[in-house]
């Protein structure tokens, strides 16, 4: 057993499975790029060390994570594909051993898109999924203009990425996003079981079975990433974005008429 802190991420390892917990629950796990960075060494960690046979990503049963931080993504934005959210879109994208994820709360943009990466998702029954990025004047990341209509069909993934508007555990659960909807304070445990389940059998079975799962994406996904990140580093700097940003820092409704 082994429990390392990094800033505002735990990791635990504990029977062959990495715990990877978002502990910034006062600012409802907002990521900073100190902690994508976090994630994605953590990430890169397990991928290498043979103790580690699976993951969980995990967050509060009050909240999963509110997307980015505004104030942090301001002060140093994703410019260039080196950036550490780029750099964690990546690492969790090609992540070769199994990722459970216990979802409880909001779960707001790479706080959803982030889960088209996992292998197994498990919801509390408060849990929002959102990805909002249109309301920012932004593209979608992580892939998820790809996957999202893969999940969950092109209608939904049309209303769910242009309108931004959130969508529960119970939708989430009826167009396969999410495999289990539990009461939030067993979401947790449940992910941490399903995850033993996972350690305790042949490491190179999962593996390759993973690998056969996501063969037919793998390419493509890395290509949307990519495409993806050159997009939305080109829009934080036009018009639609920094009236976005600027209205959410004043408090008050953007205004995107003539945008």
């Amino acid at each position: 057993m082994s429990t390392t802190s990094l800033p505002d991420i735990l990791s635990h390892l504990d029977s062959g499975v990495m715990t990877l917990t978002l502990n910034r629950v006062a600012r409802k796990n907002s990521l900073t790029a100190a902690m994508y960075d976090a994630l994605a060494d953590a990430l890169e960690s397990a991928s290498a060390d043979a103790a580690v046979r699976a993951v969980v990503i995990q967050g509060h049963e009050t909240v999963f994570s509110a997307g980015n931080d505004i104030g942090d993504f301001l002060d140093k934005p994703p410019s260039s594909p080196d950036a550490p959210v780029f750099r964690f879109m990546r690492v969790i994208s090609r992540f070769p051993k199994p990722i459970v994820a216990s979802v409880c709360g909001p779960a707001v943009g790479i706080g959803t898109t982030m889960l088209l990466h996992c292998d197994l998702i498990y919801a509390g029954d408060n849990a929002a999924f959102s990805m909002p990025f249109v309301n920012l004047g932004l593209c979608p990341e992580a892939g998820s203009s790809l996957l999202a209509p893969q999940w969950m069909g092109h209608p939904r993934a049309a209303e769910a990425l242009l309108l931004g508007e959130p969508f529960m555990a119970e939708s989430a659960l009826e167009m396969g996003l999410i495999n289990r909807i539990v009461p939030p304070a067993e979401a947790n445990a449940l992910a941490q079981r399903q995850a033993l389940k996972l350690a305790a059998k042949p490491l190179a079975a999962v593996m390759e079975t993973k690998r056969l799962l996501k063969k037919g994406n793998a390419a493509l996904v890395a290509e949307r990433i990519a495409e993806e990140a050159a997009s939305f580093g080109r829009m934080l700097s036009e018009p639609a974005a920094r009236e976005a940003f600027g209205a959410f820092m004043e408090k008050r409704r953007p205004d995107f008429s003539g945008l």
